[in-house]
Formats: C-alpha cells, structure tokens, sequence
C-alpha cells in the first residue's frame, strides 16, 4: 500500500512540474510580443552588433530600453541634434533654396 501511495505522489509532482513547465515555457512563434520585449530584443541585437560588453553594454541596453536617442558614437544626442535630425527628415524631399530656408526656420523654431 505504500509504493502504491509513493508512486501516486511521484506521478502527481511530475504531472505538476510539467504542467508548471508547460506554461511557463518561452511563447510561441506566432505569439505577438509586448512592446517591451521588441525594444529589448532590438536593443540586444544592437548592442550586439555594436561588440559592446561589460559597463558599456549594460549603460547602452539601459538607455536604448529608457528610449533615449544615440548618436553614432553611442553617447546620447543634445537637444540641437535631436532637433536637426527630425529637421532633416522632414526636409528629405527639399533641395536648395527651399531647403536652406526651411531647415534654418525649423532649427530656429
């Protein structure tokens, strides 16, 4: 009687760990993921391809998932590069005159 009720408590732990497994288990490959972990893998891929590791890593993965804009350099953007890049996309499709003058009335405004 009690390999009995020893087996039948194996079995249920087991049956327990793997149901706990089951659901705990990395999604699925059509599950959408959360925002969160699409910047965190984004920002693992980059920090990646950068070869960076150590503090350096640890400092860019926390400011890329802070969303705070990096420059080439991996230092953060001031405020006036920030404000010419976004005046750079929007001026795009300009060329000349009417890019000088768009692009000096943006960084100015």
């Amino acid at each position: 009687m009690r390999t009995i009720l020893a087996i039948a408590s194996v079995a249920f732990a087991l049956s327990t760990l793997t149901a706990q497994a089951q659901t705990s288990a990395a999604p699925a490959a059509g599950h959408m993921m959360t925002p969160q972990q699409e910047r965190m893998k984004t920002c693992n891929t980059e920090a990646g391809t950068k070869h960076l590791g150590g503090d350096a890593r640890k400092t860019f993965m926390s400011d890329c998932l802070a969303g705070k804009a990096t420059g080439s350099t991996g230092h953060a953007l001031t405020p006036q590069q920030t404000k010419m890049k976004s005046c750079n996309t929007q001026a795009s499709s300009m060329k000349g005159e009417a890019r000088k003058n768009f692009m000096s009335s943006c960084l100015k405004g």
